[in-house]
Parts: structure tokens; sequence; C-alpha cells
């Protein structure tokens, strides 16, 4: 998996691109506990270049919004395609995650989540 990112504002972007398993799974586990141990505790994923997402993909997308929670982050994933999208609804993790349609509206979301707290 290819994992691009960028900081703006308060929150991080990740770009993610390939396959969503096993193989997969510890490297992007890995890049979320740095985000998380550098303090940046909310997060946007945006999965418009995953292809193929299995159990193990799932598992490690729900383990981290575990411990994003844990330290009172936020992570919202943004652009599912299609397969990816019919999978997170079969599994009822659609009810879970908080998804948007856009990179955009994502990013939208954390600024209205600032003006709501203020």
């Amino acid at each position: 998996m290819e994992i691009t990112a960028s900081s703006r504002g308060n929150f991080t972007a990740l770009q993610l691109r390939g396959r969503m398993d096993l193989n997969s799974s510890s490297q992007l586990k890995e890049c979320i506990k740095d985000y998380l141990s550098e303090g940046k505790a909310n997060i946007i994923m945006d999965l418009s270049g995953v292809n193929f997402v299995n159990s193990s993909g799932l598992g490690t997308l729900v383990s981290i919004l575990k411990d994003v929670r844990m330290v009172k982050g936020r992570m919202v994933l943004c652009n599912l395609a299609q397969y990816v999208q019919e999978v997170f609804e079969i599994t009822q993790l659609s009810h879970i995650f908080e998804i948007y349609p856009t990179a955009e509206e994502a990013a939208a979301s954390f600024a209205d989540s600032v003006v709501n707290a203020g």
C-alpha cells in the first residue's frame, strides 16, 4: 500500500493507494501510531485509491479508529470506491465510521467541529 500524507490545519490527510489487506495493514497501523505519538489525532483517510479491502483491512481500520478515539481524536473516511462502499455497507461499518463523499466535505467537517467547539 502506498500512503501519502499532508498536514492541513487541525488534521492530517492520508491518501491511500492499493490493497488494504493483511500485508498492508501493519504498515498503515504503524503510520497512524506515529501520527498519534506526535499528537496528530485528527485524521482523514482518502480511500479513492484503494481497490481492494478484506476482513484484515477492515479490522485494521476498526483498530485504528479505537486508537484515535482513545486519544480524543477523530478519524473520518472519504472518497470510497463503489466496491469499498459496498463492503462497508454489507458489514455495517458504515454506521461506525464517519464517511464523506469527498475530501473537501471531510475537511469541512473538521472546520465545523472547531467552530462548534468554540
